[in-house]
Formats: structure tokens, sequence, C-alpha cells
């Protein structure tokens, strides 16, 4: 190589670095965001993490704490003290202190009352509609079974998760009027249906002898 060529090069080269480094003190601070930003979303990220497990350890923690008492009414005024964060939670100590209040066996409205709260934005539908359906199973006593039935008709509702528990109930309050056809033709209905468990089947074909009925043969 000539040096004139030699020197064109070095020129060349110089040139290279001059843009180069224009181009960094231009956009630089640019890259120097990007960057930032990264590592700060991958920062919160982890820090969001470990936060909601703190979260939910402390409020099952709490939830342990509290069950720990002795009597029923220690324990739901324990469940009741513990602060939650979301919807879900309220409906879990919900659930938790109905089922207290249910096993002292003598306070079915009070069990019904603990499931109030349950619902709520965010909340998975599911949730209130276990809720509707045990508080309506817990005012059995409380309540006429014509109005139970219309609250389980609405749980029955094509497509609903606990259509054909709801149904159950239904064809349980016609057999507390005495109406035997009806509970029958609900009965059998619930027989016929292809999503009805092997459970279900036979609650509904012990129900259907006991009624003077004939249950349908297994398929």
């Amino acid at each position: 190589m000539s040096d004139s060529d030699s020197f064109i090069e070095e020129v060349n080269d110089e040139l290279r670095r001059d843009r180069l480094f224009g181009a960094i003190r231009r956009y630089g601070w640019i890259v120097v965001l990007v960057v930032l930003a990264i590592v700060a979303g991958a920062t919160w990220n982890e820090y969001s993490k470990a936060r909601a497990a703190a979260s939910a350890q402390a409020f099952g923690d709490a939830i342990l704490a509290a069950l720990e008492n002795d009597s029923a009414g220690d324990r739901i005024a324990a469940l009741q003290q513990i602060e939650t964060d979301d919807a879900g939670q309220v409906a879990l100590i919900g659930f938790i202190a109905s089922s207290e209040a249910a096993a002292e066996g003598d306070d079915s409205a009070g069990a019904a009352d603990l499931l109030a709260n349950v619902g709520g934005e965010g909340l998975n539908p599911i949730y209130q509609q276990l809720a509707t359906f045990k508080r309506l199973m817990l005012e059995t006593d409380s309540m006429e079974p014509a109005d139970r039935r219309e609250g389980f008709r609405q749980l029955a509702a094509p497509g609903a998760p606990l259509r054909l528990l709801a149904e159950e109930q239904i064809a349980l309050t016609y057999v507390e009027e005495g109406d035997n056809e009806k509970a029958l033709e609900t009965l059998q209905s619930i027989q016929a249906d292809a999503e009805a468990t092997q459970g279900l089947q036979q609650r509904t074909s012990q129900l259907i002898v006991a009624l003077g009925g004939t249950p349908a043969e297994a398929g």
C-alpha cells in the first residue's frame, strides 16, 4: 500500500470514529434511558412478586392463627379482624367464618349473614354464586321453600356452573311442599342430563325411589 493510500485510510478511520462519537454524544442518552427502563422494570417486577408472596403468606398465617382460638365465636371474631387486600381474600374469610358458625349447629342465620360480603369488583363470579348457594342452604329453616326455589333458579340458568346442584335443591323444595310430582319431574330431568356426575346420579336415584318413582337405568 502506498503512503497516499495509507494516509487516506487513516483519514477515513478518523472520520468514522468522529461520526461514531458524534452519534454517541447525540443519541447516547436514549440508549441510557432504555437500559435504565429495562433494569427498573425487571427490578419492579421482582419487587412486586416478592411483595405479593409476602402478603399472601402473611394472610395465610393470620387465618391459621385465627383458627387456633378455642371457641367458634373467638375464631370468627379473629377472622373478621384480618386485613384483606382484595375481594378474593374477603370471600375466603367469609366462607371460612360461615363454616365456623354453621359448625355450631344453632346459628344458621348468622352463618348465612357472614357470606353477605362475598363479592366485589374483580372477583370471579363463581365465588358469588357459591356464596348465594350456601346462603340459601343455610336459610332452610328461615325462608319459605318457594322463596328459596326462586333463589336456586337464578343459579340454575343454562351454562351456570352450579346449575345441576341448584336443580337438585329445587327438587327438594318441591318435596318440602309435598309436590312429589314436580319433584320427580325435576329429579328425572337431572338424571337425563349428560353433565350430571355419578354422585349426583346416585342421589337423584335414591330420592326418586323414596318418592315412589323409578330411576332411569344407567346407560
